[in-house]
């Protein structure tokens, strides 16, 4: 019989965003590919897709109903491996999984991020480290995707069967690339840019982590100055308003444009000159390797993904304080100094081929699918 493998997270735009590499492998090698998460997206490489009512806070009565929906999905269902993803999926799919378990199924987990990072508030430790350590034993492979989460796991002796790091979800570094001037100033008269303009591009949802507020104080500091640099926010969420008030209070209209949610962000990243990333949290983020891709220098507040991609003064700067006028002049140096933008640009993007594209990553993730099918092999567990 075929082969199975179950994906699950919270929401199913999770597989879509950073997953259909990995599914369309487990298609090509023949295997049956289920997915169960909330949401109603159809999902390429998919055999069956599930649609869950899960929901992102673990206090939610609707995640009681979508454990006894996973559970029995499991449990009518003979899968080889169950990869879960996102705090809660990873929860339920993992309770729902103990049974499984014990006939033979592997369960594997990514955390993209602990919530209890250093700097967290004291009650991300209080509700999400006992949770995950305690889960951690009934989860046959912890993949972690940065070495602050990998060493954390490792020396708060998490048992799981075995914790493993890869470099994030991996970049389509054919889609994400440079681009000649030409193409450049072209793509800019069609978004209503000048040639001489220096734009910044920060692609995040508007919440309290992501904190595009800092950026339009840091912007503020520049208009005098700098009047040319222009930020570029893309995406949605519930600050927006609030954003777009502190950028009308601080008389900075017309040195930012947001975009709204955008599905074009490697034709409107090549573009720019500056990657900008004011998250307060991040396990490896996607919109900062993706910039790197395209050749743009970066300038992020420290953070333990930021550190991971950015080499402070090689491929970007990494700012060490919550300080406006600090983060200013770090735009200020890189807007007024192409050459140095070139030289980090060219940086990044050499570090994002060599170590988190799409083609690496796919294999340090099948390495382990492999490895853990051998395990079973030497289990005697079958296809029943």
């Amino acid at each position: 019989m075929v082969l199975k493998i179950l994906f699950c997270a919270t929401v199913d735009y999770h597989f879509k965003a950073f997953h259909l590499p990995y599914m369309k492998w487990f298609k090509e090698q023949g295997w049956d590919v289920h997915v169960a998460a909330g949401g109603k997206l159809t999902l390429p490489y998919t055999d069956i897709k599930y649609s869950l009512p899960i929901q992102r806070s673990p206090f939610c009565v609707s995640n009681m109903e979508a454990y006894r929906q996973l559970r029995n999905i499991i449990e009518d269902n003979n899968y080889a491996l169950i990869h879960c993803h996102t705090p809660i999926g990873g929860l339920l799919a993992r309770l729902a999984a103990r049974e499984a378990r014990k006939c033979g199924s592997k369960v594997v987990y990514t955390v993209h991020g602990f919530h209890f990072c250093k700097g967290a508030p004291i009650i991300n430790w209080l509700m999400y480290y006992p949770i995950e350590k305690s889960l951690a034993q009934i989860t046959d492979c912890l993949i972690t995707i940065n070495q602050e989460d990998y060493a954390r796991a490792v020396a708060k002796r998490f048992r799981a069967g075995r914790i493993e790091q890869v470099h994030g979800v991996g970049v389509d570094t054919e889609m994400f690339k440079p681009i000649d001037a030409h193409t450049k100033n072209k793509l800019r008269n069609v978004f209503g840019y000048q040639a001489d303009d220096v734009l910044l591009f920060y692609a995040a949802e508007f919440n309290k982590n992501k904190n595009q507020q800092f950026l339009l104080y840091a912007l503020a500091l520049l208009k005098k100055e700098a009047p040319h640099v222009k930020l570029l926010l893309a995406g949605v969420g519930p600050l927006l308003e609030t954003s777009k008030r502190l950028v009308a209070e601080l008389g900075i209209e017309k040195m930012v444009d947001f975009l709204g949610f955008r599905n074009d962000i490697d034709r409107l990243l090549p573009m720019c000159d500056i990657a900008v990333a004011s998250s307060k949290r991040e396990g490896l983020p996607v919109n900062v390797m993706e910039a790197m891709a395209c050749g743009l220098p970066v300038i992020a507040v420290t953070n333990r993904g930021h550190k991971e991609l950015i080499d402070d003064r090689e491929n970007g700067f990494l700012v060490e304080t919550w300080d406006p006028e600090e983060f200013s002049n770090q735009l200020q140096t890189l807007a007024e100094n192409k050459v140095m933008r070139r030289k980090f640009g060219r940086n990044g993007r050499k570090k994002i081929v060599a170590t988190y594209s799409i083609t690496n990553v796919l294999k340090e993730k099948t390495a382990i699918y492999r490895s853990l099918m051998i395990e079973q092999e030497e289990t005697g567990w079958a296809v029943q």
